[in-house]
């Protein structure tokens, strides 16, 4: 597995063994320290931004949005459809489970209210997405670029989702750690990972493909090297493992709607659905073609910045779990229609395209790096707190 997992240009050392335990959490400290500091600078510019806007900072990460459907459902069960002007049908079936699960299980077991409960769990799962993320940075390229790499996608500019009750952070978590899994040939683990971010969101599917196709790259490399062949029966058990969530969710759906499609027939009742970018682009257009240029143009270059990235990933030798991963992500996101607005927000957990900034922050010198990072960060927070108070993630 090491020729999956071990990128080209990286020196001896790199990719050591992998520390475990508590070893591997007290190495983890200082970035998740920082992560929690990014994330309570927005938490605070939101606070703030609120006092003069007359909104609150709870009702804002807990009560709008998608919170509210994760929150009805943890309250309620599925089973619930809002009818919309133009024929729209909003379907709760449109949301994964797992999120709800954990809001009622902590709201049944702690006084806390489900809204509430759904802050914890995102708090909670953004620190194990931290985790998950430094780890693979660590793994890969040393400590240095790990820590960066979290600061970094604390940071973000839809950061503040990391902070909602949303299942981005809890996704992010599961998908984190299945590919640092299959990076250190924990097969099995990573199977059960894949299968629970596949409880999550839809893109559910990119893990499970990362499963599957480092597994099947495995395989056919182990031929022409039988002295390094993975363990057949833990590879073919992680790639058992890996879409039961996903297919699990999309049988259950199809069971309630009578049809095979019942889950593309929810979305589709959301406007959601894929088109291979048809609507995407015509939107773009649109913004090209009027008096909202600026936005058409800006517009293009988020597309072109992350396909640079994703570029820069490859030529930086990332491993094919992290490639095919990311690539996932991107295709989902860029191919889908619906509301664009989100398009930020479904690919922030595709982490390592940020792996290539990373290691160039990482070989700054400290005070440069600390001063790089502080200016993206209170950017990050005050733009949080401007798009929560405005749009927000729909």
């Amino acid at each position: 597995m090491t020729d999956l997992a071990t990128p080209s240009g990286i020196a001896p050392g790199a990719a050591a063994a992998a520390p475990r335990g508590r070893a591997a959490l007290r190495r983890a400290v200082p970035a998740l320290l920082l992560f929690a500091a990014v994330r309570a600078l927005g938490v605070v510019a939101l606070a703030l931004w609120g006092l003069a806007d007359g909104k609150g900072a709870r009702h804002l990460l807990s009560a709008r949005w998608d919170s509210i459907w994760y929150a009805r459902i943890a309250e309620q069960g599925y089973g619930y459809t809002l009818h919309l002007p133009g024929g729209k049908v909003h379907s709760d079936m449109a949301f994964f489970p797992l999120l709800p699960w954990l809001e009622r299980l902590l709201s049944a077991v702690l006084p806390l209210s489900v809204p509430d409960a759904g802050l914890v769990v995102s708090a909670v799962a953004s620190l194990c997405a931290a985790w998950g993320i430094f780890a693979v940075g660590d793994h890969l390229y040393g400590r240095r670029t790990g820590v960066a790499l979290v600061v970094l996608w604390a940071a973000l500019p839809v950061g503040v989702v990391q902070s909602m009750a949303y299942s981005e952070s809890l996704f992010t978590a599961l998908a984190a750690w299945s590919l640092y899994c299959l990076l250190t040939g924990r097969w099995v683990w990573a199977g059960a990972f894949a299968a629970l971010a596949g409880l999550t969101r839809p893109v559910g599917a990119a893990v499970v493909a990362a499963v599957w196709i480092t597994a099947a790259v495995a395989l056919l490399r182990a031929r022409r090297a039988p002295d390094r062949r993975p363990p057949l029966p833990r590879v073919l058990l992680g790639v058992a493992l890996a879409p039961l969530g996903w297919l699990a969710y999309f049988a259950w759906v199809g069971a309630r709607t009578g049809s095979v499609t019942g889950y593309l027939d929810v979305q589709g009742g959301w406007g959601n659905g894929f088109d291979g970018g048809l609507a995407f682009g015509s939107f773009v257009w649109e913004r090209l073609a009027g008096p909202a240029f600026p936005a058409g143009l800006g517009l293009l270059a988020g597309v072109a910045l992350v396909l640079v990235l994703y570029r820069a990933g490859v030529r930086q030798g990332q491993p094919l779990p992290l490639l095919v991963f990311t690539g996932t992500v991107l295709l989902l996101a860029l191919t889908a229609k619906g509301y664009f607005g989100s398009k930020p927000r479904l690919m922030m957990p595709a982490f390592p395209l940020l792996l290539p900034l990373a290691a160039a922050l990482a070989r700054l010198r400290t005070v440069r790096a600390v001063s790089v990072v502080s200016v993206v960060a209170l950017a990050s927070a005050v733009y949080g707190a401007f798009w929560l108070h405005g749009s927000g993630p729909p």
